[in-house]
């Protein structure tokens, strides 16, 4: 059994079945199928149960998917460090759009000072997407707002951060401190998009109050959800660092839902196969620093 044969093995795993996996690995379905005979045929094993058009994992072939994710990540790290040269000069970041658009970009700023040379490759999507990328060893680290629970990632809070409901003026709920958890039923809410750690943290505080939300503009851009509220067409609820200037020229106003706990983290997150290594090291001290100054500038 090649590394390859279990490259194939975990595709077909992900996707559910032959066809989906060759073409996400861009090869010919009968090579798929070949791979998957191979190792059945080599081990005397069953891996999947065939039901009418769809694959479904044995147990055989559940264990055997944890033994490749994690052989076909440390594969990955080993290829990444040879072709740096050793050298890794290079951090991989990846934030969710509340991190990256809000506390990303000084925090490297920090870095870099530190580490003069060092060259940070970004990416910035949702909590979904970055977790993804770190599983397939495609990013170093992730800042991310949003709840991740899988067993092969190390998750540690860095930095709090409230959200806020908020509406434009001339909205019925301007100007007030506070509204009633069912005020918000019939009102218009302008969200993120499905796999975004904002809109997950809302729905799950919305439901623990009995209050179902339906979106009626779904946006994966921060400034696109800002834009439309400024111009009326709903309500919303952001991180209060996205706010901050439109709170200030009076262009928004952000009112408490009574009994809705808006408070989170931003949690780093990494594999925990993960080398360390300098850069890395210092972008999770980094983070955690900035973490406690935030917070003392608050009790102050």
């Amino acid at each position: 059994m090649t590394t390859r044969d279990l490259e194939v093995f975990a595709a077909v795993a992900e996707h559910g079945s032959m066809t989906a996996a060759a073409r996400a690995l861009r090869v010919s379905q009968s090579s798929v199928s070949q791979a998957v005979a191979d190792i059945e045929r080599e081990y005397g094993v069953l891996l999947f149960d065939r039901c009418a058009h769809s694959l479904h994992l044995t147990p055989t072939g559940e264990t055997l998917l944890a033994y490749a994710q994690k052989t076909l990540f440390l594969v990955r790290e080993i290829d990444g460090f040879l072709r740096s040269g050793t050298r890794r000069s290079e951090l991989r970041v990846g934030a969710s759009v509340t991190a990256g658009s809000c506390v990303l970009s000084p925090i490297l700023q920090r870095l870099q000072a530190q580490l003069p040379g060092l060259e940070a490759r970004v990416v910035v999507s949702n909590t979904h997407e970055i977790v993804d990328l770190l599983l397939k060893s495609r990013l170093d680290v992730g800042l991310v707002e949003g709840h991740v629970d899988h067993p092969s990632l190390a998750v540690r809070p860095a930095m709090e951060d409230e959200l806020a409901m908020f509406c434009p003026p001339g909205h019925p709920f301007f100007g007030r401190p506070s509204i009633r958890p069912e005020e918000l039923s019939g009102q218009p809410m302008i969200l993120r998009e499905e796999g975004s750690g904002t809109r997950a943290h809302l729905e799950e505080a919305l439901r623990s109050l009995g209050v179902a939300c339906r979106p009626s503009w779904v946006c994966n851009n921060t400034e696109a959800i800002l834009d439309a509220v400024r111009h009326g067409f709903g309500i919303s609820i952001l991180s209060r660092r996205m706010l901050r200037e439109d709170l200030d020229a009076g262009r928004l106003w952000a009112c408490q839902v009574e009994g809705l706990e808006l408070r989170r983290s931003f949690s780093l997150v990494q594999h925990r196969n993960k080398c360390p290594f300098d850069a890395l090291t210092r972008f999770r001290q980094v983070c955690l620093d900035w973490g406690r100054e935030e917070s003392r500038a608050g009790e102050a």
